[in-house]
């Protein structure tokens, strides 16, 4: 599908200036993490185990996001309960992150061996019959598995990114993303270009639980607090005639895999207003990190808009 770079895609380009002193530090640990990815599973979970018993202990503005989101989220829960959760969640972001140069260092095959894919069909009844798809792919640890696994099975993905301070990271980070196909586009670019692909064929990836801040979102319910949740979704999918598809990616603890859960289209979609698009996306990802609570990334600033210019609560 795709045969040709598009000159609004985000490509940052390796040069000389990456391997001066102020990047050694960055370039240390990424061969750090490169060789101990290549431990076997139950090392790295050992290692992981340890790290992450000590992390939780740490002081840092990570755990106080985490704790506040899940407060906030679950105050129907114990707090032994919400630290059981986020012990998981450092568990299987930690054992995701020492896998994830793996995906650099293996072709396909190695992708497809260590990818389980459930509902599959929900996707492929679309893109079989060349139907436009937007999937809505919710923070979890696992995310960029999605736009991987399916860029190799020649179904290229279109995505919109933050770029990354760090020059050396937002280079390999975005290689890895684009190495089977498909196009990354800056934030700041606008919209029209990651528009324009999804009208071409590619798979949209869409984040649908970052805060944008109150300009770009609606007020609406997300677990047992209020979110600011981005607007738009239903606009887009009229644009593009796009079905949205939301995608689960998962790291299972258990067997060192990756798990993509692949759920039937949101229907009806789009609704009469924003509000109710938003409320769908966030039920959607309410019911399911509601059974899978350790695979989503509580550290975020999820909640950090609040409604009628209230204060930030990881502030507090």
């Amino acid at each position: 599908m795709q045969t040709e770079f598009d000159p609004k895609a985000h490509n940052p380009q390796f040069h000389k200036g990456m391997l001066k002193p102020t990047y050694w530090g960055t370039w240390l640990n990424v061969l750090l993490l490169v060789l101990i990815s290549l431990l076997p599973y139950f090392v790295r979970r050992t290692l992981v185990s340890v790290l992450a018993r000590v992390a939780l202990k740490i002081n840092s503005k990570a755990n106080k996001r985490a704790r506040v989101n899940l407060s906030m989220c679950f105050p129907e829960k114990s707090q032994a309960e919400r630290e059981a959760i986020l012990l998981k969640s450092l568990l299987v972001g930690g054992n995701y992150l020492l896998a994830f140069p793996r995906l650099s260092l293996h072709d396909n095959n190695w992708l497809e061996k260590y990818t389980n894919i459930v509902g599959l069909n929900n996707l492929t009844q679309y893109t079989d019959n060349k139907e436009n798809v937007i999937l809505l792919i919710p923070h979890t640890w696992a995310l960029d598995i999605p736009g991987a696994i399916f860029a190799s099975r020649q179904i290229p993905t279109t995505a919109m990114a933050k770029k990354q301070k760090n020059e050396v990271m937002d280079w390999l980070i975005n290689r890895q993303r684009i190495r089977y196909g498909g196009y990354v586009y800056e934030r700041s670019q606008g919209i029209k270009p990651f528009l324009r692909s999804i009208k071409q064929g590619y798979l949209g990836c869409y984040l649908p639980d970052e805060d944008l801040g109150a300009e770009n979102s609606v007020f609406v319910d997300f677990f047992a607090t209020q979110k600011a949740t981005i607007k738009g979704l239903g606009k887009l999918s009229k644009l593009t005639k796009a079905k949205v598809v939301p995608v689960f990616s998962m790291f299972n603890l258990a067997t060192g895999q990756f798990e993509l859960d692949i759920l039937p289209a949101l229907t009806p979609f789009p609704n009469d207003s924003e509000e109710q698009d938003a409320r769908m996306m966030n039920a959607c990802i309410e019911n399911y990190v509601n059974e899978h609570p350790e695979q989503y990334m509580w550290i975020l600033r999820l909640l950090k808009t609040r409604p009628n210019n209230g204060e930030n609560p990881y502030n507090q």
